[in-house]
């Protein structure tokens, strides 16, 4: 190639990494140009369009309330049945067998302190599935002693309660990005070339990217087991649970706490939409499925969801993410004082939202690939796209749209009917903020209780954090989203945080 056309194709690419940042800059300042630019009927149509924004963020509150209640209804449901004796049932009748599958839970860690593996790998063994049919793997860095001292006690400990237990050594090849995802990626080779080696069938593993922190629920791996047995596409699945950030959710304070319900209701409400969802955090797959796709990515920091996009891109539309209707137990994170938490959980969700980068890499990606249907192709990159787009602009739109056309057109402002939208504005989102009530009383019924010694007033006044959601969405989600999508655009480029836990 020419360095012309090195230069051409180097442009190009750069192009699509800042395409995302430009387009979210240009439409989150649209409330203000436009009414500069044309006075009146810019401001006119901006209200409008905000008017029609809040009414649209009702309706779709309405649905939000629908689509995460039916996902708890179907948590309990499933929490309340036995998937273990369901799994034997079917074995002993001949129909399939369940319970030829084993469950390998590949844990990465790096920092972590023992308690917090300990919980994790604890939660695996009490699973209630046959500990024959039980793997453990943990990936320390190879250069990260404590951490090999901390697998060495938990293989003591639980060694002999599993089929095997496995201690992976990364020792992060030059060129890697740093993190979880590089980290997967060398533990998902070594865990393939070791159990090819040991004589076992990689459809027959079934591998959980567990997060350090994160807990099983008892009734995971069977219940996984039943319905991936009964799957015609099993090879093709991605089996993803629904997290809940509750392990430590009343030792952190507010702020904090209300992100973290607002996270796990929105991944319970993207359970209720199958289309829509995608892998997130944790999930369960074969071996074989990694296998043949090529691992997780070595040079990227979202590996959950670039992961889901090379799944795609190479099953097409036998592949699918199916809902698993049980909890992950997370925790939320907890730093060593106030501040320090705060900030680890501003980074956690400006991680989150780095996943941006998976626009261009889908772009560059969706014309090359005819063998899956356009439409599918166009709606998922289009849910992708709008999702990244919509996290940042709509609660800005909607906290502060309404007013913009006011502030930047002294004429608008004057008119009757600018102060009619605005005081319609602002009932529409009153009665939308209403249903944090809703939210609230179904996150009440699944947190764990709230600590004995806790004062009356505080077990009250807790009750009424949620409200002040919209202030802090906007600075630990809102702001994080917007510096990632900045920090493309300008290619100032995300290095890995480990969220830190304690």
């Amino acid at each position: 190639m020419t360095t012309l056309g090195v230069a051409l194709r180097t442009f190009g690419a750069r192009l699509f990494e800042a395409a995302p940042g430009l387009v979210t800059w240009v439409l989150l300042l649209a409330p203000a140009w436009i009414p500069i630019v044309f006075p009146w009927p810019g401001a006119f149509a901006v209200a409008g369009a905000v008017l029609l924004f809040d009414f649209y963020w009702l309706v779709r509150s309405v649905s939000v309330m629908r689509g995460v209640y039916g996902t708890y209804s179907r948590m309990r449901r499933d929490m309340s049945s036995d998937w273990l004796a369901a799994c034997e049932q079917e074995r002993a009748a001949g129909w399939r067998d369940p319970l030829r599958f084993i469950h390998l839970s590949i844990i990465p860690t790096y920092t972590e302190p023992y308690h917090v593996l300990e919980r994790t790998v604890q939660a695996i063994v009490d699973a209630n599935y046959p500990p024959e049919l039980k793997m453990v793997a943990i990936i320390t860095r190879d250069t990260d002693k404590a951490g090999w001292e901390n697998v060495a006690k938990l293989k003591a400990r639980y060694g002999d309660r599993l089929r095997g237990f496995y201690h992976i050594k990364d020792a992060v090849e030059p060129g890697v990005v740093v993190g979880k995802s590089a980290a997967m990626n060398w533990g998902g080779r070594w865990m393939v070339r070791v159990l090819t080696d040991e004589g076992y069938e990689l459809n027959k593993i079934l591998i959980t990217d567990l997060d350090s922190d994160y807990r099983v629920h008892p009734q995971y791996f069977a219940w996984i087991s039943w319905h991936h047995s009964r799957e015609p596409l099993r090879d093709y699945t991605i089996w993803q649970p629904v997290p809940l950030f509750h392990n430590n959710i009343w030792q952190v304070p507010m702020a904090v706490r209300v992100m973290s319900a607002s996270t796990s209701q929105w991944q319970m409400f993207l359970h209720s939409q199958p289309h829509r969802l995608v892998a997130f955090s944790s999930y369960t797959c074969s071996l074989e499925f990694v296998h043949r796709i090529g691992y997780w990515d070595n040079d990227v920091i979202p590996e959950d969801s670039r992961f889901y996009w090379k799944a795609f891109f190479t099953f097409g539309k036998r592949f699918s993410v199916k809902s698993v209707y049980l909890p992950l137990y997370g925790d939320s994170p907890k730093s060593r004082d106030y501040a320090s938490t705060h900030q680890s959980q501003y980074n956690q969700i400006k991680r989150w939202a780095w996943g941006v980068t998976d626009v261009p890499y889908v772009l560059a990606r969706l014309f090359k690939h005819p063998e899956i249907p356009f439409g599918l192709r166009l709606r998922r990159f289009s849910n992708l796209f709008l999702n990244h787009l919509n996290w940042i602009f709509l609660p800005i739109l909607l906290m502060f749209g309404s007013s913009a056309p006011i502030w930047f057109s002294k004429d608008f402002s004057l008119t009757d009917v600018g102060q009619e939208i605005w005081s319609l504005s602002g009932i529409l989102l009153s009665i939308t903020l209403s249903t944090v009530v809703f939210f609230m009383i179904l996150e009440f019924r699944m947190l764990p209780p709230k600590p004995a010694e806790w004062p009356l007033w505080r077990r009250v006044a807790v009750h009424f954090q949620y409200f002040a959601y919209p202030v802090v969405g906007l600075v630990l989600s809102v702001l994080p989203a917007l510096e990632a999508h900045t920090r493309l655009l300008l290619g100032r480029y995300l290095e890995y945080r480990v969220t830190e836990k304690t």
